[in-house]
């Protein structure tokens, strides 16, 4: 992964004013790296150093949550993954049959400009005010030449983000927003990839969120764990400062999470993850046990968007054949702006509240030019927030 030399920074678009929010967010300033090439060794776990003082940011409170009657689907006719995937799907969340588009598209990594734009019009045809938000029934493409194919679909192609792919990208106006009407308030539909590796394995991915309704956050429940793990790949790494503070406050305990901070080099067994979050270009072994139904995990690298690419660094999809129901990864080289990547708390806080995976992921990156969201959109494990 290249570096970034500026100072990177979070500004203030974690205020929000008029609503009323969780926690209290301060200005906070990211140090600067020296350049390194992709290539570059990581520097051994031991050698990360501790980070600086964490402070909990400010979130929205959620009214609600997408549900299948405000789902578009889309499927893919020449993609027989496609079709099998998406009528599963139709048919286990019960999609309205008129929010159901069949197109024909190139079964492949990515889109041209071309092609791209012959989607995009035939879902904006199709696809009615009520629809707030869709679901992509395939695995490729997933990129729409630089762009992926979920931000180019909600937020339309970017093409001058391709120039140069490490420079920062346009800001998401869904970024932590509290809208529970995304199209009909700004006018973006968010979008994720039923991505797996097969139909069968996207099939346990659409059952694994629907066993996953409302089963956290209830009284008396077991807590579920979120974990952030910091290491020693000092490029990968930069999301360590944004990690919560250790433990809950009083006023989001009710929520049944505990937040778990670990080091690289911690292998101790964790139980009921809901939430994981490291910056490695792969994990070396990810037990398959360790899930809660509707967990989600992500890694800060620079290809993990790259869903088939089966060389170098992990896809987001060994997240989902592992257990876990929802991801994210780029799909071109970002360098690390950890805008271009899951905010830590703004996921964890969004997720808890009882927001659908689609919501609480698309809501934590503030520039998702490059960023493939993928998993099955309506998860939503926690009960809506009282």
């Amino acid at each position: 992964m290249k570096v970034d030399v500026m100072m990177l920074r979070w500004p203030l678009l974690l205020r929000l004013k008029g609503v009323a929010s969780l926690a209290f967010v301060a200005y906070l300033n990211l140090p600067s790296f020296a350049q390194a090439p992709a290539s570059a060794p990581e520097t051994p776990i031991e050698a990360a150093a501790p980070p600086a003082e964490r402070r909990w940011v400010q979130v929205p409170r959620l009214k609600g949550r997408l549900t299948a009657r405000d789902i578009g689907l889309v499927i893919n006719s020449a993609d027989p993954y496609s079709v099998a995937v998406g009528e599963y799907y139709a048919r286990r969340r019960r999609i309205p049959a008129d929010q159901i588009l069949r197109v024909e598209l190139p079964v492949q990594p990515a889109l041209n400009v071309v092609e791209f734009g012959q989607l995009y019009a035939r879902i904006r045809d199709h696809m009615g005010p009520q629809v707030q938000g869709l679901a992509l029934a395939w695995t490729q493409p997933y990129a729409v030449n630089c762009n992926s194919i979920t931000s180019a679909v909600t937020l339309g192609m970017e093409p001058e983000a391709c120039a140069q792919t490490c420079a920062p990208t346009k800001p998401s106006r869904y970024f932590n927003s509290g809208s529970v009407r995304p199209f009909t308030d700004l006018e973006l539909r968010p979008s994720m990839l039923l991505a797996s590796r097969s139909v069968k394995s996207a099939r346990a991915l659409i059952d694994r969120g629907l066993a996953a309704e409302r089963q956290l956050g209830k009284q008396g429940a077991p807590l579920a764990s979120a974990v952030f793990v910091s290491t020693g790949d000092k490029a990968r790494n930069v999301r360590a400062q944004l990690f919560p503070p250790k433990g809950l406050p009083g006023e989001l305990a009710r929520f049944g999470v505990q937040v778990e901070l670990r080091g690289g080099a911690d292998t101790s067994p964790m139980q009921r993850v809901v939430l994981y979050q490291t910056g490695l270009t792969h994990m070396d072994f990810i037990d398959r046990e360790q899930w809660v139904a509707g967990a989600l995990a992500d890694h800060l690298t620079s290809s993990g968007g790259q869903l088939l690419n089966t060389e170098g660094q992990m896809s987001a999809l060994e997240w989902l054949e592992s257990g876990a129901t929802a991801s994210f990864g780029t799909v071109s080289e970002p360098c690390n702006h950890p805008q271009k990547f899951p905010h830590p708390q703004v996921l964890l806080m969004h997720y808890m509240q009882g927001a659908t995976a689609l919501e609480a992921y698309w809501r934590s990156v503030a520039w998702p030019a490059q960023g493939v969201f993928v998993g099955d959109p309506l998860a939503a494990p926690f009960t809506l927030s009282r």
